[in-house]
């Protein structure tokens, strides 16, 4: 079985029923399920087939359901993730919201000035909408920016939880084949 990924391969080696240990603080969320994908991917093909041949593998239940509590242990993780580069994108909205209502206040402050001398009126307004218009801009640019980062991480991780489950559906599938083999085998 592969270690690599961001979660620890002590957890892989221990199949004899240990706890599964959460991913590691800081660690890679989308590296820990593809680590763990992969190794189902490997006990799959690296198990043997079965004696009537069909397809059927004989896979290692301690293994396979060790993997399969990682995985179920590892995706609420993902979703904290998710979670938490949404607060990141609300947090940087915020802070672009903030920037955007001090250049506002600048450019009305700005425009109160000019506005009291006289000559630079017209001056004055013009410059304050295009500040007005670059801070919007700006806003419009920094929120769309925000919305983009998180779909992109959003669907990395939706690709993820796809594949995980396809192995997942696949392994399951292979138990029921076995099991009924084995059935099969007992009432010849």
């Amino acid at each position: 079985m592969s270690s690599s990924g961001g979660h620890g391969g002590d957890v892989r080696d221990q199949r004899d029923g240990g706890a599964v240990a959460p991913p590691a603080q800081g660690a890679d969320p989308v590296a820990t399920l593809t680590a763990i994908v992969a190794d189902l991917s490997e006990l799959v093909a690296g198990a043997r087939t079965g004696p009537l041949g069909g397809g059927t593998l004989k896979v290692p239940r301690d293994q396979l359901v060790a993997l399969v509590d990682e995985l179920r242990e590892a995706v609420p993780h993902q979703l904290d993730e998710a979670d938490r580069v949404l607060e990141d994108a609300d947090r940087v909205l915020g802070e672009a919201q903030a920037q955007a209502e001090d250049v506002l206040s600048t450019a009305r402050a700005r425009a109160i000035e000019l506005v009291q001398r006289e000559q630079v009126v017209a001056q004055a307004q013009a410059r304050a909408a295009q500040v007005v218009a670059a801070a919007e801009a700006d806003a419009v640019r920094i929120r769309q920016d925000a919305d983009d980062y998180c779909d992109r991480r959003l669907s990395m991780l939706e690709d993820v939880l796809e594949q995980a489950g396809a192995q997942v559906r696949a392994g399951r599938e292979r138990l029921v084949e076995r099991a009924l083999e084995r059935s099969a085998e007992r009432a010849d």
